[in-house]
């Protein structure tokens, strides 16, 4: 790791109090402060690297979102074991604020919806993708996270980053069932989200 990306970590870690998960974290030659959003959980920090050249309206808006404080302690209201950990209804999903069970994970932001960015990237293990409705340009805040391939999303949702360090803790995620579609009673929460660069 060279000193630059040490200095930045070190940052980080300061500026957030997060313990970040390590030289993976930064050993990507790709990584980006300003693209580089950082999930504090329960058990540690799982890094995403965002993808604007894939997703731009995506990631521009997730940003915006991240930066508003809006993803704080909100739940993981769906998650399914082998498929997929979903967060991010700010409107119904704050467990601080106004959380309702019952409803997370129908709820937005007062953003506006964005359109479909559909690519060729798979779905795989630690992709970052946006949750919708049946309408393909109905995404807004909501995300989920991949623990496996999952081959029969690709081309169907919007993959906006990738996971690259903290994997370990996505795997720790109070989980639901398949039965009952993943939802989760009394479920995890992403405890504060920001964007690297910010930390600089």
């Amino acid at each position: 790791m060279n000193l630059t990306k040490r200095v930045f970590m070190a940052a980080c870690a300061a500026t957030f109090g997060l313990a970040l998960a390590g030289p993976a974290a930064v050993a990507q030659e790709t990584t980006d402060p300003e693209n580089t959003m950082i999930i504090k959980l329960e058990d540690g920090d799982v890094v995403v690297r965002l993808r604007p050249d894939l997703a731009p309206k995506h990631v521009a808006q997730i940003k915006t979102l991240v930066r508003n404080g809006e993803y704080d302690n909100v739940a993981f209201h769906r998650v399914i074991p082998g498929f997929m950990a979903q967060t991010g209804d700010v409107q119904y999903g704050d467990m601080e604020n106004g959380f309702q069970p019952g409803r997370a994970g129908t709820g937005a932001s007062n953003l506006s919806d964005i359109p479909a960015e559909f690519t060729n990237e798979p779905f795989v293990r630690g992709t970052v993708g946006m949750a919708r409705a049946q309408n393909p340009n109905s995404a807004n805040s909501q995300f989920f996270i991949m623990f496996d391939k999952g081959s029969f999303l690709n081309g169907q949702y919007t993959v906006f980053g990738e996971v690259v360090s903290g994997m370990e803790f996505v795997d720790k995620i109070k989980k639901g069932t398949q039965a009952n579609n993943g939802a989760v009673s009394d479920p995890d929460r992403m405890i504060k989200v920001v964007i690297a660069a910010d930390a600089q």
